[in-house]
């Protein structure tokens, strides 16, 4: 809005009518990028005063959110490119079978299954390791009498509910957040630190002890997966053997660098993509030689496609959301600054009793309702937009308020209690979506009240 005016326009209400429409089209369970495009135009409509304005403001809107998100679709692009190559050379079955030599028990495997899938869940993001763990880990797994049930449980909410919700390495998550809040993304994982690994402690704690009768359960169970020989899958044992040893070591070089050389944000993001390319290179080298030109450059198309597919709506999401904010500067022009959701902030501290605590609470509802598309992250620019606003308007840290809005965001969209989020991992481990999501549900809201109790504390 104009820097000069405070009072609310028509286009502040504009902007409410829009979020509150985005909510409910979320709330049924339908997609929104229609909705958030029909509002871009409308907003732009109303601002500049022609229709060729709102039509630009589209492509405009649009074109400003995917510059934001570029970085972390390359870098999933990158890290996804690599976890194709791993399973087309066999080094993924190598990473996981020495995994089967500690499976003693019920209990162990399950923590031993979930702490894995939270392993490479950090490094290459939990829908292509479900598929990875799933394949090699599960028939070990049952086999030592863990149900196929709580095994999906443990592979759930160890990585679509801990590491995807706290995208330590990868950033994916806080990277979006910290766009629509206006702060870094260090700020989201360093301030956000303790709310994300209370969660996760208390969410899987609480799984175990709540679950502990049927883990520990050691009736074998029949499943509709069987083991594959290990000459199916590694075709050249010595380029999958090399990549395997080459693979751990390198990442585990980055997590040196970068505490050694203290990166973070940015920094440590281009250290993990710029290793998981040179990674691919040289497996595409070692597996393939004269045809390594063209796997690398499948790879590389496959990984865009798949980043692409993820983000195309979170980018038209985000194109609304990010029109609320600073953005709106560069997207219609320096009569606007400020951003709507922060006149918004400034008129709701001057007329609501909004608390910090309160703040909190109602960043928790709505991560919470937008996650009920079963995405995750198409509800980030809106939490992490309404964590600006609410710090604004109570005095409440932003990073805090933005993990908390990311939190539930990802634990109920991202593939831990709405079925419809949760269909790869229980189709990976032949389960109903809708008994795993019944057995999550407890176990996570449990999660999400000492994660409030503790933002509480350092809010």
């Amino acid at each position: 809005m104009p820097e000069t005016a405070l009072l609310l326009t028509p286009m502040h209400y504009l902007y409410l009518i829009g979020v509150i429409v985005i909510l409910t089209v979320m709330i049924l369970r339908k997609d929104t990028p229609a909705v958030c495009i029909g509002f871009l135009f409308l907003l732009g409509f109303v601002g500049l005063g022609t229709i060729t304005g709102g039509i630009q403001v589209i492509f405009k809107s649009i074109l400003y959110a995917a510059t934001q998100f570029m970085e972390i679709i390359a870098t999933i692009a990158l890290v996804t490119a690599l976890s194709k190559c791993l399973s087309d050379l066999g080094s993924d079955y190598l990473l996981m079978t020495p995994m089967r030599k500690v499976m003693k028990s019920p209990s162990v495997t399950w923590w031993l299954l979930g702490l894995t899938m939270l392993l490479f869940s950090f490094f290459l993001w939990p829908s292509p390791s479900v598929a990875l763990v799933g394949a090699i880990m599960l028939p070990f797994a049952v086999r030592t009498g863990l149900s196929p049930l709580m095994a999906a449980m443990a592979m759930n909410l160890f990585g679509h509910g801990i590491a995807l919700s706290y995208d330590l390495v990868i950033q994916g998550a806080p990277a979006i957040s910290a766009s629509a809040a206006g702060v870094t993304t260090s700020q989201v994982l360093h301030q956000g630190g303790p709310i994300f690994w209370t969660m996760g402690a208390v969410t899987v704690i609480s799984a175990f002890l709540l679950n502990y009768r049927s883990i520990s359960g050691s009736v074998p169970v029949t499943i509709a997966h069987r083991e594959v020989s290990e000459s199916s899958l590694i075709k050249n044992k010595k380029a999958a053997f090399i990549l395997a040893v080459l693979t751990p070591v390198a990442f585990l070089a980055d997590i040196f660098f970068m505490v050694f050389f203290q990166l973070n944000g940015g920094e440590a993001t281009s250290l993990v993509s710029g290793t998981a390319v040179l990674l691919m290179c040289i497996g595409a080298i070692l597996g393939f030689k004269k045809k390594s030109l063209e796997k690398v450059t499948d790879y590389v198309t496959d990984g865009f496609l798949f980043a692409i597919r993820i983000f195309a709506p979170v980018i038209i999401i985000g194109a609304f959301f990010f029109l609320g904010g600073e953005g709106i500067g560069q997207i219609m022009g320096t009569d606007f600054s400020g951003g709507i959701m922060n006149d918004w902030a400034l008129w709701l501290a001057g007329h609501a009793p909004l608390t910090k605590h309160m703040a909190a609470f109602f960043q928790m509802i709505v991560g919470g309702l937008t996650g009920l598309d079963g995405s995750g992250f198409s509800g980030l620019p809106l939490t992490g937009a309404l964590a600006h606003t609410f710090g604004a308007a109570t005095g409440a840290s932003v990073p805090v308020l933005a993990a908390l809005g990311q939190i539930t965001a990802i634990f109920v969209g991202g593939g831990t209690i709405v079925p419809w989020g949760l269909i790869p991992v229980a189709a990976i481990c032949n389960v109903s979506p809708l008994d795993l999501a019944r057995k999550n549900l407890l176990p996570v809201f449990i999660g999400f009240g000492a994660a409030f109790l503790v933002a509480c504390f350092i809010i």
